[in-house]
């Protein structure tokens, strides 16, 4: 059973590795001019909601197998991801608006926690095959 935890943890840390890596692409090539800023955020805000999801599965798996550090390690992220789809303004096209994403240097903060989240998936990465492979070798 623990063992099924970790590898669906690893699963879905993957899939959230590759959402960091293709909101950093993405904003980006905003960054550079490649695309506009109305593409950009269309694109991005079609995953910011499995993006959510994903994380806050993987924070669920933990509490409900009760590895508490590991839960309070995803905690922070999870409750960062609802709150900010949530304080969206009404009238904003989502978390990423093209119409605000050049204005009070939006765009580098959203690169910086893109740059962040690929951080923190990588470290959860590394935790979760250290724990998966520990789960196997005790089972």
């Amino acid at each position: 059973m623990e063992a099924a935890v970790f590898i669906l943890s690893l699963v879905d840390c993957c899939a959230l590795i590759f959402l960091s890596v293709y909101f950093i692409i993405t904003l980006s090539d905003l960054e550079c001019d490649y695309i506009n800023a109305r593409a950009c955020c269309s694109k991005l805000n079609k995953w910011v909601i499995p993006e959510m999801v994903g994380q806050c599965l993987s924070t669920m798996l933990m509490l409900v197998s009760m590895h508490w550090f590991i839960f309070l390690l995803n905690l922070p992220v999870a409750v960062w991801n609802i709150y900010r789809y949530t304080k969206v303004p009404m009238g904003n096209m989502g978390v990423f608006d093209p119409t605000e994403i050049h204005n009070r240097g939006q765009l580098k903060s959203h690169m910086k926690e893109a740059m962040i989240k690929l951080g923190y998936h990588l470290l959860c990465f590394f935790i979760y095959l250290y724990s998966m492979i520990l789960a196997l070798i005790n089972d």
